[in-house]
């Protein structure tokens, strides 16, 4: 039995309607809906969106897909809730970052600046340094594809520690070559 599916999930300030299969949400930061499959069974109590599956559907890949699903409602509604946030550091001399219209523009250490665009749902605070990057968006995934592309322009080399990385993230450094006596 999936312990992850039979987590009720909280709403918050997020209307929530079921028609059928698919759940429709709506807040002031985002609306969508989601289709379930035909095995799990939404349900509203009170404050809280239950999916269930009914005991003689229960068996190993329906109680998969049951913990899948929850989990994705749960990231949809949280994120028309209260969103979600990811910090990036860029650690170097001379390197920063600059948002221009919706691009955001990159002198990490190349001969040349690197410019790209910024998705629709995702929002930019950089910091006056230009090294502390905030991405807020609703999308869950797409937040963290951003992030990942980002973070992919120059990755963390361990000898000086440069490069972009997560804010929570930690370099394990090594230790350069020592000369021979």
């Amino acid at each position: 039995m999936s312990k992850i599916g039979r987590k009720p999930i909280f709403l918050g300030d997020v209307s929530v309607q079921l028609n059928g299969q698919i759940i429709s949400y709506k807040s002031k930061k985002a609306s969508g809906t989601y289709e379930l499959p035909a095995s799990i069974k939404p349900s509203i109590d009170g404050q809280y969106l239950k999916l269930d599956i009914p005991n003689e559907a229960r068996n190993s890949d329906n109680n998969r897909i049951w913990g899948l699903h929850r989990a994705l409602v749960a990231n949809a509604i949280k994120g028309a809730d209260v969103g979600f946030t990811k910090q990036l550091q860029i650690i170097g001399l001379g390197f920063k970052a600059a948002l221009t219209g919706n691009k955001m523009v990159f002198n990490i250490g190349y001969t040349h600046k690197i410019e790209m665009p910024l998705p629709m749902d995702v929002t930019l605070e950089v910091d006056k340094t230009g090294q502390l990057l905030t991405f807020k968006s609703s999308d869950r995934r797409q937040l963290g594809e951003i992030c990942d592309k980002v973070r992919s322009l120059r990755v963390p080399e361990p000898y000086k520690g440069t490069g972009i990385k997560y804010s929570t993230e930690v370099i394990v450094r090594k230790a350069g070559k020592t000369k021979a006596s």
